[in-house]
């Protein structure tokens, strides 16, 4: 089983406030923080409890992995929780992230449909399974690519655990800097998970106007303007 024992959150910014308004705040996580508090006391530090010292009632309306970076939406309110936590049900958030992966991707464009479910046996990691694993799906395209890395834009059509991460190992080219996916040579090839949720849309749960974000990641992006 697998654990955050080094767990060290960067501290500053404390909070990369983006927009705030009275029923949400969104914020630009950084890699290295959990988006809500661990089980163990050392795990207590995260996104959400840190809003929650100034908004006490403020809940986790979505997730991104404590090695991911970009855009989240916490919602301030109980009401604009539930407002928020249905769209993410009804899939009416759309999502893009934008990732570094190992090699020279050959396809530009397309759809990865692969099952994913929890591998039992190495806690908290996924695996692909065709038998019991839940349906996701993930479209990429290519931005930019060498011969030894790809820029890939991904947008998420589910949101199951670790799609991202898994399915680019599966598609061939691992996530760099991924410490749970990808081999030790590729964990090098970058200082961190070179993995960015750089755009976020979404209906305002007081106004229904939707509100759309972007953020630029933490690492270098040919051919992208933030």
């Amino acid at each position: 089983m697998l654990n955050h024992n080094d767990y060290n959150p960067p501290l500053e910014p404390y909070l990369d406030i983006i927009y705030e308004d009275p029923a949400i705040i969104v914020i630009n996580k950084p890699s290295g923080i959990l988006s809500v508090p661990g089980k163990e006391d050392h795990l207590f530090d995260s996104i959400l409890t840190r809003v929650q010292k100034k908004y006490p009632l403020a809940a986790a309306a979505h997730r991104l992995d404590m090695s991911t970076s970009g855009l989240l939406v916490v919602p301030k309110t109980r009401l604009a929780a539930s407002i928020l936590g249905k769209q993410f049900q009804n899939r009416t958030v759309e999502k893009c992230y934008y990732a570094w992966v190992a090699g020279k991707v050959e396809k530009d464009t397309g759809e990865i449909d692969l099952p994913i479910a929890l591998d039992e046996s190495n806690k908290p990691l996924q695996k692909i399974d065709f038998k019991n694993g839940r349906r996701a799906v993930t479209q990429f395209e290519c931005i930019y690519k060498s011969e030894r890395r790809s820029l890939m834009r991904l947008h998420p059509v589910t949101g199951r655990s670790h799609q991202l991460r898994l399915h680019m190992k599966e598609f061939g080219h691992p996530i760099l800097g991924d410490k749970w996916y990808a081999t030790p040579e590729i964990r090098a090839m970058a200082p961190h998970l070179y993995l960015h949720a750089g755009e976020l849309s979404f209906d305002d749960p007081t106004t229904g106007k939707r509100c759309c974000f972007k953020v630029a990641p933490p690492f270098e992006t040919p051919n992208i303007k933030f």
